[in-house]
């Protein structure tokens, strides 16, 4: 549970690893850095998101490489953020003393996080200062593979062994003996490292203070555009800055997550590469930041999507955060994986799947776009014409769906959904401002599907709408997000018996949900997964559209409860255990965080829409 002043609690490792609830990230709009409960920084990789790892014990904690600051035998400790930014403190406890570490990815001074531009000064900085009694610190340094090191004005230039491209500076308030050093410190003494890249501040006069005061300062500034009035307050207000903390601030795209190849479940296979950005993901979270004030975000998602899709000319489920293509997907076979969980992979094999949801996807960013005062020129708009009238052809035909599953193609309902949203944000933005195009077949085409979804999707018997549009009552969780997308409304019968028959069947306990089962859809990978976070929340969504607010507001509580001491959430959670899996902060979990407790609010407040 999210707890902004929490207690010491013991330091955990399963298999030489934390748990991923004891982790915490941060960032500065180019890369993150999770940092553990034990003052280690087991994965960040530079220059970007998308980079090689420099560090990632996470994925292999005896040969994956990390930056530890940490006293000898540590017993206990606690993380917090300071209030409303993305500055992490670490506090551990020694037998013999207490020290504070204070790690954030640097800010420029007066940074404005608003603006489309970089704010990055390309340093970590980690400081450590004793609270109490004294200490033996250990400072270490290792990426993976190894380093070569030389002595510099201030410090050491580390060159990776693995990353010849990089070259980075180490500078220190005390002297260091090498990439491992030992410092015995008293009460008020203190140890502050940063670590440079890219541009060089060595000769700069090393101000650990002002460097993570400035960075402060940026998100506090950036926050005062936070505005919401609902459920969750303190949480909503973390999901926010997490959300920011996987947009790439230069180019406006946004990372499913941070991080790779974190199992679902652990021993599993299903590790995959979320450093990319995918049009869904960027969609909701447009929907997302809107809500609570953050339209500068939300622009800039939706004007990557169509630069993106512009540049490309041709619709893709995800791109590399400049709008290229996403790296072929291979495995690493050097890395044991979190947990022993092999295979790590790097690049998604997904990318180049057929995933119908893409056309609504653009479709609506488009719509959004021009909603919010966004122009569309006339190259532009006849691509997205011809996307449109691709999307009339291609809900007919088998694709990968929502989920991306590895086995042979289906007609999902989900993917039809979204084609119907692409013709009808088509049609819509034709009618609105008289644009060119088959207006009025996209109309009609857009309104004989959504009839025929809720009509060949019904399943008699079992009382629901099914995955597949030829019916047959097999279920998934996707089906949840049609009346977000306004395809069916939440209130119409046959959607409120499908809410109610995924509450029940594809429930894993406690208001948790599977995506679907797999033993009913197997999807071309061996194992079962856990429960879905996102999915909850549209659960809750929908329960607000069929007027139970008191059962959404129960379940979103609940839900929110399972957020860390941080307030960070992962992809999935282990129904049977409460520990998070899966790729981790999850960008689509803090989303619906954000997005269910606005709904909630509107709903109380009797907003509608």
């Amino acid at each position: 549970m999210h707890d902004p002043d929490p207690p010491f609690r013991p330091v955990r490792r399963r298999e030489g690893y934390l748990p991923l609830e004891d982790l915490g990230l941060i960032g500065d709009g180019t890369t993150t850095a999770l940092v553990g409960l034990d003052g280690s920084i087991s994965w960040m990789c530079l220059p970007r998101f998308d980079a090689e790892p420099l560090f990632c014990g996470l994925l292999d904690h005896a040969r994956g490489g990390h930056f530890t600051l940490a006293p000898e035998d540590v017993v206990e400790a606690r993380q917090r953020y300071e209030p409303d930014t993305g500055v992490l403190t670490t506090e551990l406890r020694s037998p013999t003393g207490l020290v504070r570490v204070t790690d954030a990815l640097a800010l420029r001074t007066g940074a404005d996080l608003t603006d489309d531009t970089p704010a990055d000064r390309s340093e970590l900085v980690r400081s450590a200062v004793v609270l109490a009694g004294h200490v033996r610190l250990r400072a270490d340094l290792e990426p993976r593979g190894g380093a070569q090191t030389r002595n510099l004005f201030s410090g050491l230039e580390v060159r990776p062994l693995r990353r010849p491209d990089l070259r980075l500076h180490l500078r220190s308030t005390r002297p260091l003996t090498g990439l491992r050093s030992t410092h015995d410190l008293n009460q008020g003494e203190r140890l502050d490292l940063v670590l440079s890249w890219g541009r060089f501040h060595r000769h700069h006069r090393l101000d650990t203070d002002a460097m993570l005061r400035a960075t402060a300062n940026a998100w506090r500034r950036w926050m005062k555009g936070f505005v919401y009035d609902g459920p969750e307050e303190p949480l909503v207000r973390r999901s926010a800055i997490t959300l920011k903390l996987c947009d790439d601030w230069a180019n406006g795209s946004l990372v499913a997550a941070p991080t790779s190849s974190l199992p679902a479940p652990i021993g599993g296979i299903r590790n995959w590469d979320y450093r990319y950005a995918w049009i869904r993901d960027a969609a909701y979270a447009v929907f997302a930041l809107r809500r609570i004030g953050f339209r500068g975000e939300a622009d800039a998602f939706l004007g990557w999507v169509l630069d993106a899709f512009e540049y490309s000319r041709q619709p893709r489920i995800m791109y590399d955060l400049r709008g290229g293509l996403v790296p072929d997907e291979v495995e690493d076979g050097e890395l044991e994986g979190y947990q022993r969980s092999a295979p790590v992979r790097w690049g998604n094999g997904a990318a180049d799947q057929r995933q119908h949801d893409v056309y609504g996807e653009i479709l609506d960013c488009a719509d959004q776009w021009l909603r919010s005062g966004g122009e569309i020129q006339t190259e532009l708009w006849a691509s997205l014409a011809q996307l449109a009238d691709a999307a009339e052809r291609a809900w007919r035909q088998p694709d990968q769906g929502i989920w991306e599953v590895r086995s042979e193609g289906r007609v999902f309902t989900y993917s039809a959904g979204l084609c119907q949203v692409a013709l009808d944000r088509a049609a819509q933005m034709g009618e609105r401002l008289g644009l060119p195009g088959r207006i009025a077949q996209w109309r009609t085409a857009a309104d004989q599907l959504r009839r025929l979804i809720l009509e060949q999707s019904w399943d008699e018997d079992a009382q629901t709408l099914s995955a597949h549009l030829d019916g047959g009552g097999l279920l998934d969780a996707s089906l949840l997000a049609l009346p977000l997308r306004h395809v069916v409304p939440a209130d119409h019968p046959r959607m409120v018996a499908t809410t109610n028959a995924i509450a029940e069947r594809l429930s894993a306990g406690d208001g948790l949900l599977y995506r679907y089962l797999h033993k009913e859809s197997p999807d071309g990978l061996a194992g079962d997964e856990g429960a879905f976070v996102l999915c909850s929340f549209w659960l809750v969504d929908n329960l607000i559209g069929q007027g139970r607010i008191q059962e959404a507001e129960e379940l979103y509580a609940s839900l929110c409860a399972r957020a860390s001491p941080l307030g960070l959430l992962s992809e999935q959670i282990n129904p049977s255990t409460g520990e998070f899996m899966g790729n981790f902060p999850q960008a689509f979990s803090h989303i619906g965080i954000i997005a269910s407790g606005v709904n909630l609010a509107r709903a109380k407040a009797g907003v509608q829409g």
